[in-house]
């Protein structure tokens, strides 16, 4: 019998604790590879922790509600056969062609120096995965690249070795391989002074305890407050073109792409452009540096079921067409709203696009989500009055029009930049054609 220790897996570059939730098994459960254990949470998502062995769980170190750091202990496996992963592994590697095989000591060995068993975007490899990976000079990028069909759409065997024998050629795994994954910078802890006043309880008064969300996300809007000066600039905007070519083509744009066109990736769109136009709203500050980002890769608000926000992150929103960015829109706001995302969906943003409009705000003042230096609000679309400047004179007119304020961190971004970045997206948006195709 060996010993087999389930450590709490990274969750990405910013997260270095997580919640006890829920425990999937108890002592004395028979556990298969790659079987979830234990449902975890964050300050940004909730996930779960697969086996990567198999064997019987017999000790649980950590109980419910308890909070752990990455790396701890959390449990004990007992596997059967002197090598924790052996049995299973051992198995599995005489299904395997005999030319992606080799010593399993030396694949144990170059493994461990390659590739790791979560990868920084919190990606799990099964052992079995890795020593493929190993064996064939199948790099990190690659795995992270290659399109999972198992649970939480983990990279099984016939997946690595479907890419294997396909020359590694696989039109999803080229795209996403060309992704840049920017390292978010480590940011200092500072601490966060709480200043309470007494509040009195009268006897008909109802006492609820926040919610362990409510709490982390109280924290970091106070802890982005302190951190950076936000300033903010508002401009309006004629979104009337945008809205009558909506009308025009959202049935037609259902019926050829199966997906709902809104107004957020038209938007989202015209963000990623000003971006690229614009590259010093796309940075973070580590200290005195100011880490200028490459990749942009724009997170978007949106609503849990229980009311709180979480912010999933279109990668590399700039290489997507309309119809790309609708569909990673759309994926990630229902991903959002049924509690599916993924920790990978929600790492890596460079700036931020909050829909304020949603609730009928017609502009909102947000807080910056560090340790980015912009965020951009979206006002609701409304149909007011409006001057119409002709050759033949000025009119008074029914437009649709919209506010977008952005706030952003005066330590790095003034109001020039700040200012010219917003210009940049109403004049995109109001040159919209209205005749235009997707």
């Amino acid at each position: 019998m060996a010993r087999f220790e389930v450590k709490l897996p990274k969750m990405g570059e910013s997260v270095a604790e997580a919640t006890i939730t829920s425990w999937l098994k108890n002592i004395g459960d028979t556990i298969e590879v790659d079987e979830a254990i234990v449902e975890i949470a964050t300050d940004k998502v909730d996930s779960e922790v697969p086996s990567e062995v198999e064997g019987t769980l017999v000790e649980i170190l950590f109980d419910v509600n308890a909070v752990v750091n990455v790396g701890d202990t959390i449990a004990i496996i007992e596997t059967v056969g002197d090598e924790a992963e052996s049995s299973h592994e051992t198995a599995l590697l005489s299904e395997i062609p005999a030319e992606v095989k080799m010593n399993e000591n030396e694949v144990e060995k170059e493994a461990s120096k390659t590739i790791d068993k979560i990868s920084e975007s919190g990606k799990f490899f099964s052992p079995l995965v890795r020593n493929i990976a190993t064996t064939e000079g199948v790099s990190m990028d690659e795995l992270e690249a290659i399109i999972g069909t198992g649970k939480d759409d983990r990279v099984t065997k016939n997946d690595i070795l479907g890419y294997i024998e396909s020359g590694r050629s696989s039109t999803k795994s080229v795209e996403k391989m060309e992704v840049v994954h920017a390292q978010q910078p480590k940011v200092e802890k500072k601490e966060i002074v709480n200043i309470s006043t007494p509040v009195s309880v009268n006897g008909g008064d109802e006492i609820i305890e926040m919610s362990r969300m409510g709490k982390l996300i109280a924290h970091h809007m106070v802890a982005s407050v302190q951190t950076s000066a936000h300033v903010q600039s508002f401009i309006e905007v004629d979104v009337t073109n945008i809205v009558k070519w909506r009308e025009r083509v959202k049935d037609q744009f259902f019926a050829r792409e199966g997906e709902k066109i809104t107004y957020t990736p038209i938007f989202m769109q015209a963000v990623a452009t000003a971006i690229k136009k614009f590259p010093m709203i796309n940075i973070a500050v580590d200290g005195d540096k100011i880490i200028k980002k490459k990749a942009i890769n724009l997170g978007m608000a949106a609503a849990l079921a229980d009311g709180n926000l979480i912010v999933p992150v279109i990668k590399n929103a700039d290489q997507l067409n309309l119809v790309g960015m609708t569909k990673a829109v759309n994926d990630l706001a229902n991903k959002a709203r049924i509690g599916k995302l993924n920790p990978d969906d929600i790492q890596g943003g460079t700036y931020t696009v909050t829909n304020v409009g949603s609730f009928g705000s017609v502009f909102g003042t947000p807080i910056i989500n560090q340790p980015q230096v912009a965020i951009l609000a979206l006002g609701a679309v409304r149909k007011v009055p409006a001057v119409i400047e002709t050759s033949e004179g000025d009119f008074i007119g029914i437009r649709h029009k919209m506010f977008i304020s952005h706030s952003y961190d005066h330590r790095v971004v003034n109001g020039a930049l700040g200012g010219m970045f917003i210009k940049y997206i109403k004049e995109n948006l109001e040159a919209w054609d209205v005749n235009a195709e997707f």
